[in-house]
């Protein structure tokens, strides 16, 4: 079912669904002989969301085959470099001084309780109320502890999130890092730009944006994630990844932050890849994502 405007939904549906799947990634890679990470809440939160091709998927009942190597093993690697790339983002920021930390978009993200945050630093996850209101019921049930200070906002990006944030006691006189993690696909190329607007209009001088940038991202991803969603479906998962994604041509991301008051680094895929010593696979079908770009902006 494509997006539309006013569409809502939870971890087992719509875009929903594609938290669950990272967190079903993340539980896989860190169960490889050289993790670039460990994260034990990912499964647990993969079995409490329910998605029975996610749970099988997570319990090794379920072995798929690559799709001209972009499928369920390269979706994990893809997760596992991504999600390691965005844990050296946070941790550099701790140590530069940086104590206010916003993930945007947090669905199942155990950041807030596995990284090893400096004393004094307040992360801020943002999310639906109901997405919110589910991992926080699911963590305190694990016995999980967050280690830093965590104020949960339950919000629709859509909304007035940063004034719900500054509500919760952000602090917009202060530096912040901030991640826009596995979310600028899913937006309207508008509210791309908006996205940025407002980051821009809460961050003090210093302050950290890490996030990705797809060109042409519907195409570029768009038939890959068509066919890794052929294959799921041949597994019991009745969900196109395509559909969720807003066509059209977006602002690029590091002109536009550049633009706007933000000094920009940005990296190909290959390149973060090589970066944590795995190699990017050369298959047609991938060949789109080499120039898909992971940035790191501070603001001037």
């Amino acid at each position: 079912m494509s997006r539309t405007d006013s569409d809502s939904w939870d971890l087992a549906s719509s875009v929903g669904t594609t938290a669950t799947m990272v967190a079903a990634a993340r539980a896989i890679a860190s169960r490889e002989d050289d993790p670039l990470f460990e994260d034990p809440y990912a499964a647990p939160l993969v079995h409490a969301v329910g998605v029975d091709f996610f749970t099988r998927l997570v319990d090794g009942e379920i072995e798929l085959n690559d799709v001209d190597g972009a499928g369920a093993r390269f979706m994990a690697r893809l997760i596992a470099v991504r999600t390691r790339f965005f844990d050296d983002f946070f941790r550099d920021a701790g140590a530069a001084g940086i104590r206010q930390a916003v993930i945007l978009a947090s669905g199942l993200d155990s950041r807030s309780y596995r990284l090893p945050w400096p004393a004094g630093t307040v992360v801020y996850e943002i999310d639906q109320p109901q997405v919110i209101e589910f991992k926080s019921a699911t963590m305190a049930s694990l016995g999980a502890a967050p280690a830093a200070e965590l104020r949960t906002v339950g919000v629709d990006l859509r909304e007035d999130w940063p004034k719900a944030l500054r509500e919760r006691g952000f602090d917009p006189g202060q530096p912040a890092a901030w991640s826009a993690e596995g979310l600028l696909v899913y937006l309207p190329p508008e509210a791309q730009d908006r996205l940025f607007d407002n980051i821009a209009a809460l961050s003090a001088p210093g302050s950290r944006l890490a996030t990705e940038y797809h060109p042409d991202a519907a195409a570029t991803i768009g038939e890959r994630s068509k066919a890794i969603s052929r294959q799921w479906g041949e597994n019991g998962l009745d969900l196109d990844i395509s559909d969720l994604f807003y066509a059209g041509e977006r602002s690029h991301v590091v002109d536009y932050l550049t633009g706007n008051g933000w000094n920009v680094s940005a990296r190909n895929r290959p390149e973060v890849f090589a970066r944590y010593g795995r190699e990017f696979p050369e298959t047609d079908l991938l060949a789109p994502m080499r120039d898909s770009l992971a940035i790191i902006a501070t603001r001037n």
